[in-house]
């Protein structure tokens, strides 16, 4: 017979679990920037005995959590989805391996689009399912489709590292959190989990870190008021391989104008607008780094960007690539958002208005010049504005894919507050030392 002290610890491991399956609302990641390439990244471990830490590039843009699983990679609870399988899209084909077969390396493997957008290019893996941990959250889901890809595989090639070029040299894989059936947001919101199909993000400007929230803005969050917008569908894929018709899985907001220091910038509206191509709009990235402007909405910005700076007596100095208007550091004064230089508004739908101050739009690129953070797309490029990651920092981004919405704050800055002192890592973080793991 069960003694009582056994019954009495499933007694309470049980209503831990019931617990956790009604009320929990989030799962909690903490996000740093890598200062070397601002990227953002955060810490997941995949696979059991034995676990691999890997450091994860988030790609709210990207359809699947992909890895490397060269040779040091081995997990005995990894199972690769067959070609037959209901869970294989059937959108990269059929992989095979002349072994020894491993992770990465098996027969009749459905395929997977491994996309590394920092060199705009796809390369093959395979789909399979292994134990994911959330170690902030102290969660275990136990068949956790993913990509893999051997990097090993391009020893031969000029690029060896090809992969995982670009990324921080501690990443190894990147966390795609696209409107797609096996982004991370989605496959929680299945059974038996039933979060929300949500996320926040709450992106650092410092080496400090941020905040991953997967199923929503979590309660100690309210005090930051978000207003919130409809997300746009792009009826044309943005992505880099897909099938004819599918639609962008990317997050595109609708803006109608953009203001500098309050007043409308005069360039072709029509560039803000899809048109019957898929091309123009505006979307959000995590990998594009600083906001990304189409030439003919870049050029009236810097314009009058320079002219209402030069009202403030702030003196303009030298270009620094990629940046196009950069400014002596010690003519700028100082408020609590940043620097003090004309605000950039991108004015939304119903009037609504996302406004960019100086924390926001000035990069210091050296101890003594600051540059206006937004770089030259070219005169076609597929979108006219891409808001980059510089300008996400130190507000509260909350992607409802239930009502394809985004809401988001002001800079948190103008709070005295940031993505970095928010104090959600340690309001998040389990007491627990044990995973919970629901099958």
């Amino acid at each position: 017979m069960a003694s009582f002290a056994t019954l009495f610890s499933s007694l309470i491991l049980t209503i831990a679990l019931l617990s956790f399956s009604c009320s929990s609302q989030q799962f909690f990641s903490p996000v740093e920037k890598d200062p070397a390439t601002n990227l953002f990244s955060t810490l997941l471990w995949v696979g059991t005995e034995p676990t691999h830490e890997f450091n994860f590039v988030i790609d709210i843009g990207g359809p699947i959590l992909w890895y490397d699983c060269n040779k040091s990679y081995n997990s005995s609870t990894y199972n690769p989805i067959s070609c037959e399988s209901k869970l294989c899209t059937n959108d990269a084909g059929c992989t095979s391996c002349n072994g020894p077969f491993k992770p990465g390396c098996s027969n009749n493997t459905c395929g997977a689009n491994i996309i590394n957008p920092l060199v705009d290019a796809i390369f093959s893996g395979d789909t399979g399912s292994d134990a994911l941990f959330i170690p902030k959250s102290k969660i275990k889901v136990s068949d956790f489709i993913s990509g893999c890809t051997d990097s090993n595989a391009f020893a031969d090639s000029a690029d060896s590292d090809f992969p995982l070029k670009n990324l921080p040299k501690t990443s190894k894989g990147i966390l795609g959190l696209a409107r797609t059936p096996l982004s991370l947001p989605k496959q929680l919101s299945l059974a038996p989990f039933k979060l929300l199909n949500k996320f926040a993000l709450c992106l650092p400007s410092s080496n400090q870190l941020g905040s991953l929230f997967i199923g929503g803005v979590p309660s100690n969050f309210a005090k930051f008021k978000l207003t919130t917008i409809p997300l746009i569908i792009n009826p044309f894929s943005t992505a880099p391989i897909f099938t004819e018709g599918d639609a962008s899985y990317e997050y595109f907001i609708d803006v109608k104008s953009i203001k500098v220091g309050g007043e409308v910038l005069s360039f072709k509206s029509s560039l803000l607008s899809i048109d019957n191509k898929g091309n123009g709009g505006t979307k959000l990235s995590t990998v594009k780094s600083f906001t990304v402007l189409h030439s003919s909405i870049l050029k009236p910005l810097v314009r009058d960007f320079n002219k209402k700076a030069s009202d403030k007596k702030i003196k303009k100095v030298a270009s620094v690539a990629p940046f196009e208007t950069c400014f002596d550091l010690s003519t700028i004064g100082k408020t609590n958002t940043g620097l003090d230089v004309p605000t950039i508004g991108l004015v939304l739908e119903g009037g609504v208005e996302w406004t960019i101050f100086g924390g926001n739009s000035m990069v210091l690129v050296s101890k003594n010049v600051a540059c206006l953070g937004f770089v030259d797309g070219g005169k076609e490029p597929r979108t006219a504005v891409v808001i980059g990651g510089h300008q996400l920092e130190d507000i509260v981004l909350e992607f409802d894919l239930v009502s394809s919405k985004l809401g988001f704050s002001s800079s948190l800055l103008l709070q005295n507050a940031s993505c970095s002192n928010s104090n959600s890592v340690n309001k998040m973080v389990k007491s627990s030392e044990n995973f919970i793991s629901i099958e």
